[in-house]
């Protein structure tokens, strides 16, 4: 048996924690930076188009957060189970299952924390991503001597295992993950040309970042119903349901599908309720383009009685005398 940090596995003196994984923490700084500067910048928005400006701001904020999150799935189960293995050491804990697109979150947290001399508190991610895998993810969790809990768990998602559920996960997985970046690529263009202004072709990525956000949804709802192994701890049963992203994503994609809708019915219907809501005014951008053109080409210097002669009509200008021969 080879030694792991020191110290042998399927001892109590080892206590392994999963390092804080900080994607989900740059993800709320990035987007949370972006909305105090829209905040910053709102007091040089003139009139009432600075509510909507805010308003769209927010909303388009809110969708690409929500395209970027990963609690896809989770469950909860309070139990006593066995420490580890070869120990008869009964611990009473919190086992989580969070399931992402990339892979297994697994929790085991003691109820108290410190129970057997030891500080429950593990927090397991098994990935199964295009360049990870996992079964080798589960072999070194059982050389480095994992509890008993989190690694009957993971081992439900082998490859090996008779539930059967490690390759429709993983492949709905990459699906999801595919389209929703496609959908937030589609609403960064979205949102650019919501700035040009483009509005209709605005309103048609709209509809284009829904469908995919729908569509990626629709491989997670079809792997769930696939048949699942229990996972029992004695009496107690883990079973999963969908997570926040899961349900954020559908309530974002409908919006995404209302907003879309909005925005091409308006402008077919009343452009210039549309223009209101993005803070454009075609009719006084053209008037006051119209006139300082004219007065670009009107002389300088010109006196009262020249500038009057050219804004004579041109029929009474064009006078043409025909002489008979």
């Amino acid at each position: 048996m080879t030694p792991w940090d020191g110290s042998f596995p399927f001892y109590p003196n080892v206590n392994t924690y999963f390092p804080f994984d900080t994607t989900q923490a740059v993800i709320i700084s990035v987007f949370f930076s972006a909305l105090a500067t829209c905040i910053i910048i709102l007091p040089g928005i003139r009139g009432r188009g600075r509510f909507f400006w805010l308003l769209r701001g927010i909303t388009g904020l809110f969708i690409g957060a929500v395209v970027l999150s990963e609690d896809w799935e989770n469950g909860w189960v309070t139990a006593n189970t066995s420490y580890k293995s070869f120990s008869r050491a009964m611990v009473n804990a919190d086992i989580g299952l969070h399931i992402g697109l990339a892979g297994v979150n697994i929790t085991f947290v003691g109820n108290p924390v410190n129970q057997v001399n030891e500080t429950i508190n593990y927090n397991e991610h098994f990935a199964w991503s295009f360049d990870a895998d996992y079964d080798r993810s589960y072999s070194e969790g059982l050389e480095k001597g994992l509890p008993s809990p989190i690694l009957y768990v993971a081992e439900k998602f082998t490859s090996q295992s008779p539930c059967g559920v490690h390759n429709p996960y993983r492949i709905s997985g990459r699906y999801a993950s595919l389209t929703l970046w496609m959908a937030f690529c589609t609403w960064v263009l979205a949102t650019l040309l919501f700035s040009m202004p483009i509005l209709l072709y605005g309103g048609y990525m709209l509809l284009l970042t829904a469908a995919l956000m729908l569509f990626s949804l629709f491989f997670l709802f079809t792997v769930r119903n696939t048949p699942n192994c229990p996972i029992q701890f004695g009496p107690a049963s883990l079973k999963t349901a969908y997570g926040g992203s899961f349900w954020l994503t559908l309530t974002t994609g409908l919006l995404c599908l209302l907003l879309g809708l909005g925005v091409i019915v308006l402008n077919s219907v009343h452009p210039e309720k549309l223009k209101l809501l993005f803070n454009l005014d075609d009719t006084d951008g053209k008037g006051e383009a119209a006139e300082g053109w004219e007065k670009s080409h009107l002389p300088t210097d010109a006196s009262a009685s020249e500038q009057e002669m050219l804004t004579v009509p041109l029929s009474e200008l064009c006078e043409v005398t025909v002489t008979k021969l």
